[in-house]
């Protein structure tokens, strides 16, 4: 069996790497950018950071700025449209998930018109060519959507997220710069960086994990749950650390999978728009408790990244320290701590249960599960 591994053609690591940027867009001999983010990130002048990097380098762009939180198929149509417009050769996405995946999806499309039909994207589709060449500067440290094959649109008609997986869809050059995440709220640093952590425990679990994404995610682990509290307190160093920490839970979880704890997700996204990684942090515990007879003695990894000293615990006690780790980082960070504190209702779960058993996420769960134990599993949670 050969493991595929597929990551950014370049990528740039430290505070101030988006200065980097007129030296590829030269390199590569683009001549316009399709800047793509959301009006809050131009308002408070995050964004304009790349902008004036653009203008001091005379490189020419339009700006796509209509990213809504949970990416549409509407939003992506009209993203396509502007693109079409703006006459452009290359996108710089700027911001969280939604302008990354906005960004994937448009650069998609535009290079696979056969797809205008946002829906045909949804699983492993495969797309004929590459995306359009695509610049991403992430704002937040949690999704690493700059150096994933995935991207999460929401198809509000049905009232359901689709994952798309493609390889075509990553993007050239990630700029992993954490002073473009220095104006995050703490709630914001919260939630994505439990997040990360999700894709990170997820990916270090599910079927497909193999010794080099293994590497990684542990590694991932350690760094975010030493530097996420610090973060949230404001400190550049642990918002520095969660930068690297989520790029790396990126580079493994796209190539080997995910589990339930994201299929569960997903679907509060959709229905109750619940910020996607407040649904992981509050789902992520109880998952690991069901997972774990199926993992081995991966628990006490995660355990010991997390700072807990296993030496004679048992297996059930390492397994139970892991959990109650990742229950007192997400506590401390100030996530909800149950489904009903985000508004999920019971008489909803029955259609929550089936769009989750049916997310492409779910395959890759270490433990066989059911319409029926998913339900159980968000019924523990309100």
């Amino acid at each position: 069996m050969a493991n595929r591994f597929i990551l950014n053609e370049t990528s740039y690591l430290g505070p101030g790497s988006i200065s980097v940027i007129p030296d590829e867009v030269a390199a590569r001999g683009f001549k316009k950018a399709f800047v793509v983010t959301d009006k809050s990130l131009m308002q408070f002048k995050v964004a304009t950071k790349v902008l004036k990097v653009l203008d001091d380098a005379k490189i020419a762009y339009a700006v796509f700025d209509d990213v809504k939180p949970n990416p549409t198929i509407e939003n992506v149509q009209s993203g396509v449209a502007a693109f079409k417009a703006a006459g452009a050769d290359f996108i710089i996405s700027i911001g969280g998930g939604s302008a990354m995946d906005t960004g994937k999806a448009v650069g998609i499309i535009i290079n696979n018109p056969e797809h205008a039909d946002v829906r045909s994207l949804e699983g492993a589709v495969q797309t004929k060519n590459k995306c359009v060449p695509t610049i991403a500067v992430p704002t937040t440290a949690g999704t690493a959507a700059e150096v994933t094959i995935n991207y999460v649109i929401t198809d509000v008609e049905k009232k359901r997220k689709f994952v798309c997986v493609d390889p075509h869809d990553i993007p050239v050059v990630a700029i992993i710069d954490s002073e473009m995440m220095s104006s995050m709220p703490k709630g914001l640093t919260a939630s994505t960086g439990m997040d990360a952590l999700t894709h990170a425990i997820e990916g270090y679990i599910c079927k497909g994990a193999w010794e080099m994404s293994d590497m990684f995610e542990l590694k991932a682990i350690e760094v975010i749950s030493r530097s996420l509290r610090s973060a949230v307190a404001g400190e550049a160093k642990g918002r520095e650390d969660m930068a690297l920490g989520q790029y790396l839970a990126g580079m493994a979880f796209s190539n080997v999978g995910l589990g339930i704890v994201h299929s569960m997700a997903h679907p509060l996204g959709a229905f109750y728009d619940t910020p996607h990684g407040v649904a992981n942090a509050i789902i992520l515990p109880t998952v690991m408790a069901y997972n774990a007879p199926c993992t081995g003695d991966k628990f006490k990894y995660i355990a010991e990244a997390m700072g807990v000293c296993t030496k004679n615990m048992s297996q059930d006690e390492y397994r139970e320290a892991a959990v109650q780790a990742v229950r007192k980082l997400s506590e401390d960070v100030g996530i909800p701590a149950k489904l009903s504190d985000v508004g999920v209702k019971k008489e909803d779960l029955d259609f929550l249960s089936e769009s989750a058993f049916a997310d492409v996420c779910t395959g890759g769960n270490p433990r066989e599960t059911s319409v029926e134990e998913i339900k159980k599993l968000y019924e523990s949670m309100l």
